[in-house]
């Protein structure tokens, strides 16, 4: 199996996680996964104050409800088998997706450790004028083994200072709601994904569940925000991607960031 792009702490495949992620056996301390919404059903929504479809791409189309839950039960048992003993899967969504993958969880033996509510204070306006402004998604924390251990930074998210959340008190425990603003024009750069979520986010999620030095797994990683956090913060990296155009996206913003450091 020969990767997309490869050194020595940054790992991208391009192709389809369920193929991939059997080769991959007993390796992450951390899974983060985003997997797609099913969102691409014509309907549209609102960015830069333009009206917009929410079609995302072939990508995103999954099937009718039923077949939702069936890909969620075979992705979550993939990446059950990619986690270490010890490790641990976060998974993001909005309610179109997310009870699948939560029920998908405890049915492949998972023992959820919390629900996380990221917030998000620009989130973009309802056009509809039906229903609720969707200003959050959820995040799923779990461990894969009840009998073993697993990593929790409690010290580090206490002391953790975040002055533009409003929800994190300096030297408090850290809660449930996170506030995160959606991600900056800074991190598109090079172009973006339609999902992409802010280095914010992902920088907290892999500071609470990992060490220096772990390994973090993205099956489905877009234009890998997990994986640019990961190598900042002194992890590693391997990410699967199904579309050769976000694969060579994570390339570029990896290499531009090396080259910094460079």
């Amino acid at each position: 199996m020969k990767p997309f792009f490869q050194d020595a702490n940054f790992t991208i495949y391009l192709g389809d996680a369920l193929k991939i992620l059997p080769k991959l056996r007993d390796i992450a301390d951390m899974i983060f996964a985003d997997p797609p919404y099913n969102l691409s059903k014509g309907g549209f929504t609102c960015r830069g104050g333009k009206r917009v479809c929410v079609d995302k791409g072939n990508w995103d189309k999954i099937g009718d409800e039923s077949d939702n839950f069936k890909f969620a039960r075979k992705w979550i048992r993939a990446c059950g088998k990619s986690l270490k003993k010890s490790g641990t899967i976060w998974i993001s969504g909005t309610y179109h997706s997310i009870y699948d993958s939560g029920f998908a969880l405890r049915r492949e033996g998972f023992k959820v450790i919390n629900d996380i509510a990221w917030f998000k204070p620009n989130a973009p306006p309802n056009l509809s004028c039906r229903c609720f402004t969707a200003s959050h998604e959820t995040l799923i924390w779990a461990k894969k083994n009840d009998g073993t251990p697993h990593i929790f930074n409690y010290q580090v998210m206490k002391n953790l200072s975040v002055p533009h959340d409003p929800y994190k008190k300096d030297g408090k425990q850290m809660r449930t709601v996170w506030s995160i603003p959606s991600a900056k024009k800074s991190e598109k750069l090079f172009g973006s994904h339609s999902a992409q979520k802010p280095l914010a986010l992902m920088d907290r999620i892999i500071l609470a569940s990992t060490v220096a030095g772990g390994m973090i797994l993205d099956p489905f990683c877009g234009s890998a925000t997990a994986g640019i956090s990961a190598v900042m913060l002194k992890r590693k990296f391997i990410g699967i991607e199904k579309e050769p155009e976000f694969a060579e996206l994570s390339v570029k913003r990896y290499l531009s960031i090396f080259k910094i450091w460079e």
